[in-house]
């Protein structure tokens, strides 16, 4: 039998993105991963507008295989009066998407912060550039710019003495330049506050880790309903990073936290979007044991390398050159592949600013020469194991 190979794919932020759809197409994916980001969070996607992104992507004859993301509401994360309203429009957003031919749906249950960095330029030793995350950092940002109660507590004495050491150093431009970088994570926000920050943090204090995972199940059981009957499979991002930061709590990072995800709604639709750059983050992750806890609700890919050092801060290595061991993963992830009636879509996560792409204003992480790059090693890497399957 012909080995199968997986969907290549693209992510791609609408046509105000710096990267063309000719860009993605000269990169070689095929599949595009979009969303409708000009739609406020937790209102429902009109048919309308999803039928035109739809026609921009095919009429470059590439194909919408993945929404990334239909963004969970905080209404619907913290279970407050308004969840009732947030899940109906969800529902109606999956029906829509359905409709309209597209299936496969994204989604994180972070709470406040979609992903958390504190360096977006981080310079390379060839001159290209990386997005970063430095505990230190993080401790001053909580610390002294947060001041959040107590958030000592939440680091060893180590990293804070460094962190009072190195903040001294600070000026009102480094303060700033950091507060931008941590807060760029709140998704939807232009200008998200401190205060904002604050509030959010009091709440989910009170929620908890066992909270916010029974909400997770109260949202998934609330669209199953709507995802069986319209084929809808739903995959859950990894925490980014996957340990709790700024008092906040985390339910999907680890491979205890995948299975319970998965038993607590075993029904299809309930899958995972294997994330090897978040999840590769956590240095007590054995990525290919938790790949085979998973696999079969495995219905998306990101594959992203990264670099950890001795406290854990970490960055975006080269696709094939980091902690993460991409041989073993993609070899799982082709074989898994073989099993399947349609290819599983992946996508080159994120890739150093690099080239002409230096001089380019660009969304962070998603320049254009840096996941060509990453496809390309990948697309290379696939095609050594599917060979060496045959």
């Amino acid at each position: 039998m012909k080995s199968r190979f997986l969907e290549q794919a693209w992510r791609w932020y609408g046509p105000n993105d710096p990267v063309s759809l000719q860009d993605v197409k000269q990169a070689g994916a095929t599949g595009i991963v979009s969303a409708l980001h000009h739609i406020p969070h937790g209102e429902i996607w009109p048919k309308e507008d999803i039928l035109e992104r739809k026609r921009i992507i095919e009429d470059a004859g590439l194909v919408w295989s993945v929404v990334e993301s239909v963004t969970v509401h905080e209404a619907i994360k913290t279970r407050s009066d308004e969840v009732e309203h947030f899940l109906e429009n969800y529902r109606q957003t999956l029906v829509n998407l359905a409709e309209c031919g597209i299936t496969t749906v994204c989604y994180n249950f972070m709470p406040v912060l979609d992903w958390t960095r504190t360096q977006l330029d981080l310079v390379m030793k060839d001159g290209s550039k990386a997005l970063y995350f430095d505990w230190i950092d993080l401790a001053i940002f909580d610390i002294f710019i947060l001041e959040r109660p107590d958030a000592r507590l939440s680091y060893p004495s180590t990293i804070v003495k460094e962190a009072e050491e190195k903040y001294e150093a600070f000026d009102d431009d480094a303060r700033k330049h950091l507060q931008s970088n941590v807060l760029m994570g709140i998704p939807g926000e232009k200008d998200p506050s401190l205060e904002d920050l604050r509030r959010s943090i009091q709440i989910y204090e009170k929620i908890g880790f066992e909270g916010l995972r029974e909400n997770l199940v109260y949202f998934l059981s609330s669209i199953a309903e709507v995802c069986d009957q319209y084929g809808v499979k739903m995959t859950i991002h990894p925490d980014d990073p996957p340990y709790p930061i700024l008092g906040l709590p985390r339910i999907a990072s680890n491979i205890a936290d995948f299975k319970y995800i998965i038993e607590k709604v075993d029904r299809p639709f309930n899958g995972v979007c294997f994330c090897t750059g978040s999840l590769g983050a956590g240095p007590k992750n054995d990525l290919v044991a938790m790949f085979n806890a998973v696999q079969h609700r495995v219905n998306f890919v990101h594959l992203r390398n990264v670099k950890r050092d001795e406290v854990g801060s970490f960055y975006e290595a080269d696709h094939l050159d980091g902690d993460v061991d991409m041989y073993a993963i993609m070899k799982e992830l082709v074989l898994e592949n073989q099993k399947r009636e349609l290819p599983i879509p992946f996508r080159p996560d994120h890739g150093h600013q690099m080239l002409d792409d230096l001089s380019k204003v660009t969304n962070p992480g998603y320049s254009a020469i840096g996941r060509l790059r990453g496809l390309a090693e990948l697309r290379g890497l696939e095609l050594g194991v599917v060979r060496n399957l045959d």
